[in-house]
């Protein structure tokens, strides 16, 4: 799990910080924080917070913070917690200009509001909206998906994928699955999603064929974390744009898989 964290969210080293006053930020401050977009939020989802004055110390989870599998509302002397609809959300970094969390599994598609906290010291009420779905990949830069060769090592430009290859990719907001993810905790083992058959996968604008994508779901280990097993087509486009579309929506434009 840190592994990831590391990849998408930054360092995982704590640093002095100070601010004043109250947390300062707006719902246009806020993103999904796979995709760095606003707008795609669905229970199960990393968001990130943008702001001042968000946190006195600069802070990413450890495995000290993770009890049994499960997950921390609060991070140890960060004195920081985000509220949504008054359910608290997991925290994996906190500094005086980005929070990100995970917006819990228990929550349902509609109209939210969240709210930060530093030291009982309270930010805006904002209000956001839940989707059943908000699928974006994650990323190992503004256009380049994170995925991995059965390996384990990052598919890159320097290492990319190859046409017929197995390829696992990594994803927030792909929706429910079966069983259903357990709020507050690490994904125990694999769990498909519960809206399979409207799943898919397009490579420059076109669905792969069902039968290639091996599993989708859960990526066990992690918390908010989806993990797709594709089986590239034999014939493949260089660097190809990839997007994965739910029932409800289709991830953003513009990514692109490292292939040759």
């Amino acid at each position: 799990m840190l592994v990831l964290a590391a990849l998408v969210f930054g360092p995982l080293a704590a640093e002095a910080g100070s601010t004043d006053g109250a947390p300062i930020y707006s719902a246009d401050s806020i993103a999904n924080s796979a995709a760095g977009v606003a707008g795609f939020y669905a229970p199960n989802t990393f968001l990130s917070i943008y702001g001042q004055n968000l946190a006195h110390v600069t802070r990413a989870i450890s495995a000290n913070d993770i009890s049994a599998g499960m997950l921390p509302t609060a991070l140890t002397g960060s004195g920081v917690r985000v509220l949504i609809n008054a359910i608290p959300m997991d925290i994996w970094y906190v500094s005086p200009t980005l929070v990100n969390i995970l917006v819990p599994t228990l929550l349902v598609a509609g109209p939210a509001t969240l709210q930060l906290e530093v030291d009982g010291l309270a930010g805006p009420a904002v209000a956001i909206t839940l989707e059943n779905t908000a699928p974006a990949f994650f990323q190992t830069d503004a256009t380049t998906v994170l995925a991995v060769h059965l390996d384990g090592s990052v598919i890159a430009p320097t290492a990319p994928a190859h046409g017929g290859e197995m390829i696992v990719l990594f994803a927030t907001g792909l929706g429910q699955t079966i069983p259903a993810q357990i709020p507050n905790q690490i994904a125990p083992a694999a769990a498909e999603l519960a809206a399979r058959a409207d799943f898919a996968v397009l490579l420059n604008g076109s669905p792969v064929d069902a039968s290639r994508i091996a599993y989708a779901g859960a990526a066990p280990g992690f918390a908010g974390v989806y993990q797709i097993n594709l089986l590239l087509p034999g014939a493949i486009d260089r660097n190809p744009e990839i997007r994965i579309r739910t029932a409800e929506r289709t991830s953003p434009a513009g990514r692109f898989l490292p292939a040759q």
